[in-house]
C-alpha cells in the first residue's frame, strides 16, 4: 500500500511539473513576443504553483494571518491551473495551423496571449458571480406516510458549506437570511460544515453565526469528510451544540412526527476512525409508519437506504465539480452527482453546496439552497 501511495505521489509530481514548465514556457513565449526579458516569468509560476499547497501544508503549524492571506490568494490558481490546462494547448494548436499558413509567429502568440488572459479573467469573474451568489431550488415531493396533525413539511438543506479561511461569516450570513425569508420547519446540513480545521470557526466566532438557523422543528448537521481531515470532530460538534445544532453521527433523532436518521461521513469506515453502522442498523428505532429522512454526506449506496425504508436520502460532496469540466467526472462517479431522482420508493437529492472547496469558484454549476415542500399522502 506505502509503495503504491508512493508511486502515485511521485506520478503526481512529475505531471505536476511538467504542467508547471509548459506554463511557464508559454508565459516566456509570450513575453519573447514583445521581445522582454523573460527570467522572471518563472518566479511567479512556480510561486504560485507551489504557494497552496505549501499554505495548506503550514497553516496546520503555523496558522499565521500571512499564511492564511497566502492560502486565500494562491487558491485561485487551482482553478486557473485547469483553465490553462484546457486553453493552452488549444492555443498552440491553432499557432501550428497558423504557422503552416505563413502566419506571422509573433503576432499569433500576442493575441492568443491576450485572449487567454481575457478568458481566464471572464472564468473567474463568472465563477465567482456563481460562488458567493446562491440560488434557492425548490423541490415539491410526496412520501405516502401520514403524520399526525401535519398535511406537510417544508424544509431548508444546506451542504458542503465550508467555512474557512475563504467562506466566512459574510456567506454564512446569506444563509441565515434565507432562513429567516423562507421560514422552513426543519433546517438540515449534509456535511461538510467546516472546511478541514475548525480554527477558523473557533476564532472567527462563526457559531455565533450559524446559531441563527434556527426552525421549529430543529436545526441538524451531519459529519461529512473534511470534518474528519480536519481532526478536531468532538471540538467541532461541541461548538455546534452550543450552537443549538446537533450533529448526528450515527445517531436517529424525531422530531414533529419525522426521523432523521443522520450518519457519519463514509470516510469514518476506514479502521482510523472506528468505522460506522449500517444504514438499517441506525434507522432500527424508526416507526416504519413515520416519515425517515437520511443525511449521509456522501452519495453512495443509494439502494440500502432504501431498502431499510428511508423515504427521503439528502446528500452532498460532489459540488458538481465546481466548475467545468469537472462535472463530466462526478456523473460517472456517483449514481446521481446533482439533483433529484427516485431510487425505488425513496427520494433522492444531492446538492451542488451552498460554499466551495479551494477557490471560490464554480462555472457550470451553483453555489446552492434546497428548498423542500413535502406533502404527506
Amino acid at each position: 500500500m506505502k509503495v503504491k501511495r508512493s508511486a502515485g505521489a511521485a506520478v503526481f509530481i512529475l505531471i505536476y511539473a511538467a504542467i508547471t514548465y509548459y506554463i511557464g514556457w508559454s508565459a516566456s513565449a509570450f513575453m519573447q513576443s514583445y521581445h522582454l526579458q523573460t527570467g522572471w516569468i518563472w518566479l511567479p509560476v512556480i510561486f504560485f504553483a507551489l504557494s497552496y499547497f505549501a499554505a495548506m501544508g503550514l497553516i496546520r503549524v503555523w496558522d499565521s494571518a500571512l499564511i492564511r492571506g497566502v492560502k486565500v490568494v494562491s487558491s485561485f490558481y487551482v482553478a486557473i491551473l485547469e483553465y490553462l490546462i484546457l486553453l493552452l494547448p488549444a492555443a498552440g494548436l491553432i499557432g501550428l495551423a497558423w504557422n503552416a499558413a505563413g502566419g506571422d509567429t509573433d503576432a499569433y502568440v500576442q493575441a492568443a496571449g491576450w485572449t487567454v488572459l481575457a478568458l481566464l479573467a471572464i472564468l473567474l469573474f463568472w465563477g465567482s458571480r456563481n460562488a458567493w451568489s446562491p440560488v434557492v431550488r425548490e423541490h415539491t415531493l410526496e412520501i405516502a406516510k401520514s403524520v399526525p396533525g401535519r398535511t406537510g413539511i417544508r424544509i431548508m438543506v444546506a451542504s458542503d458549506i465550508h467555512l474557512g479561511n475563504i467562506v466566512g461569516n459574510r456567506h454564512l450570513r446569506k444563509l441565515v437570511r434565507k432562513a429567516e425569508q423562507l421560514k422552513p420547519d426543519l433546517i438540515l446540513l449534509p456535511g461538510d460544515v467546516i472546511d478541514d480545521s475548525v480554527k477558523p470557526f473557533l476564532r472567527n466566532k462563526m457559531a455565533d453565526t450559524i446559531s441563527g438557523l434556527k426552525a421549529p422543528l430543529g436545526t441538524y448537521a451531519v459529519l461529512g469528510n473534511h470534518e474528519y481531515y480536519g481532526g478536531h470532530i468532538d471540538e467541532y460538534a461541541a461548538a455546534m451544540a452550543q450552537a443549538g445544532i446537533p450533529v448526528l453521527q450515527d445517531e436517529l433523532v424525531e422530531t414533529g412526527g419525522v426521523f432523521i436518521a443522520g450518519r457519519k461521513d463514509k470516510t469514518a469506515e476506514s479502521p482510523a476512525f472506528g468505522g460506522r453502522l449500517s444504514v438499517q442498523e441506525l434507522v432500527r428505532g424508526a416507526d416504519p409508519s413515520a416519515p425517515l429522512i437520511v443525511l449521509d454526506h456522501q452519495p453512495y449506496a443509494f439502494d440500502k437506504a432504501a431498502a431499510a425504508g428511508a423515504d427521503l436520502l439528502l446528500c452532498g460532496h460532489t459540488h458538481r465539480g465546481q466548475f467545468a469540466p469537472n462535472h463530466l467526472v462526478t456523473r460517472r462517479l456517483f449514481e446521481l452527482d446533482w439533483g433529484y431522482m427516485i431510487k425505488s420508493r425513496m427520494h433522492v437529492l444531492v446538492s451542488s453546496g451552498f460554499g466551495t472547496w479551494g477557490p471560490p469558484i464554480r462555472l457550470f454549476s451553483r453555489s446552492e439552497i434546497l428548498h423542500i415542500t413535502i406533502h404527506f399522502v
